[in-house]
């Protein structure tokens, strides 16, 4: 079968890049002829509020590409249409995850939807952004979802949205694949540990908050739960992720609370090289997101074995099995976080829940198998019409 895939690959770093790098992987390796379009940008510099949009791994995972879209040059979208027409795939999968790109992804739909029409799904890692939602940003969803033959989503809350935009729309549902293949990349290129560097403490029982830290990802509530939590337990947090706002903000937070001393911030994208040194030093990995989709972070935990501690918000609770691979609790409640984290030392919880999450790694390495086999069942469906 003959598939095309637009998205970021490396240079570009984040969870979406390594998404379609490992995504395009699968397919070749599934034995189909598959071609990859990315971009030579992403955004422009003002616009994009972290540091970089490049990651700076020695070992990304890479695979062959053709660096061809510029989401701020209408000429690259026409570029990449001819491109396509060229390849004549039978199915092209495009990405959405915000509504930056909704000019660029509208006029390439459309440019193909013209007789002979390409057949298009668009993989949906958020229908709509974690901090937005409101009319205008369900207009423009609408605007480029509706265009696609096909929706793929990987949660159930992401399935209710685009069905409540798109009533009519062939949606399918696939749970995020692991992100087991970074977790090995990452693992086979390991450096010296760097806790030491990092000035940890030995003894303490470390806590990892790991990603980009954003509002919606609820930090503040796991710094109000540190402080209950130290009431019992001697635990250190390590937030590791670059920060899109003010560390010095989360420093005064953490300050109001008596536990600045409790937390270690790395501010930055961590390299692939320093990942297994970051979860090797963790006992468990606590997300306390306000809200949700999925999280490709859960799955990076997963790899390295480390159980997740994270509220019930989006398709969390389907990923994370309470009491098996994790502890779910209430969104915005620091106490029922705090209560979790004791439970968690305790009730030695860390021991039977890697266990599971270890037990379970056969079932997640065929989950990019099985991620595979919807699409080009989708493909040939679609192609029967």
């Amino acid at each position: 079968m003959r598939l095309a895939v637009v998205g970021p690959t490396y240079p570009f770093r984040g969870g979406i890049a390594q998404y379609s790098t490992m995504l395009v992987y699968h397919l070749r390796a599934a034995g189909h002829t598959t071609f990859f379009y990315s971009f030579t940008r992403q955004y422009p510099t003002w616009l994009f509020p972290g540091r970089s949009d490049r990651d700076p791994s020695r070992t990304a995972l890479r695979v062959d590409c053709e660096y061809l879209l510029d989401p701020m040059n209408p000429l690259t979208w026409w570029r990449l249409v001819r491109r396509v027409r060229a390849d004549q795939p039978d199915l092209l999968l495009l990405q959405w995850w915000v509504p930056y790109w909704t000019p660029s992804l509208t006029v390439i739909s459309s440019l193909l939807k013209r007789p002979p029409a390409t057949k298009i799904a668009m993989i949906c890692h958020n229908v709509l952004p974690h901090d937005g939602g409101g009319v205008i940003d369900r207009r423009l969803a609408m605007t480029v979802l509706r265009r696609a033959d096909a929706l793929i989503v990987h949660s159930d809350p992401d399935r209710y949205r685009a069905r409540a935009l798109l009533p009519q729309a062939r949606i399918v549902k696939a749970f995020l694949p692991t992100y087991e293949p970074v977790s090995k990349e990452a693992k086979a290129a390991m450096t010296a540990a760097l806790r030491d560097q990092w000035q940890m403490p030995d003894q303490r029982r470390i806590l990892l908050f790991f990603g980009f830290v954003r509002p919606y990802k609820g930090l503040e509530y796991l710094i109000q739960a540190l402080a209950q939590v130290r009431h019992q337990l001697d635990v250190h947090l390590l937030v590791v992720g670059e920060i899109w706002g003010s560390q010095a903000y989360y420093e005064r937070y953490a300050a109001e609370f008596g536990v600045a001393d409790a937390i270690t911030f790395i501010n930055r994208y961590v390299p692939n090289e320093e990942l297994p040194a970051i979860f090797s030093a963790a006992d468990v990995v606590v997300l306390p997101y306000i809200s949700a989709t999925q999280s490709a972070v859960v799955q990076l935990a997963f790899g390295f074995g480390k159980p997740v501690i994270t509220t019930n918000v989006g398709g969390l609770p389907e990923v994370v099995k309470d009491g098996m691979t994790g502890l779910i609790v209430p969104p915005q409640d620091a106490t029922a976080l705090a209560q979790a984290i004791v439970r968690y030392f305790q009730d030695d919880l860390a021991t039977c829940l890697a266990a599971r999450v270890q037990a379970e790694a056969a079932e997640r390495a065929e989950s990019w198998p099985r991620l595979v086999r919807i699409i080009t069942d989708l493909a040939r469906e679609l192609n029967e019409k």
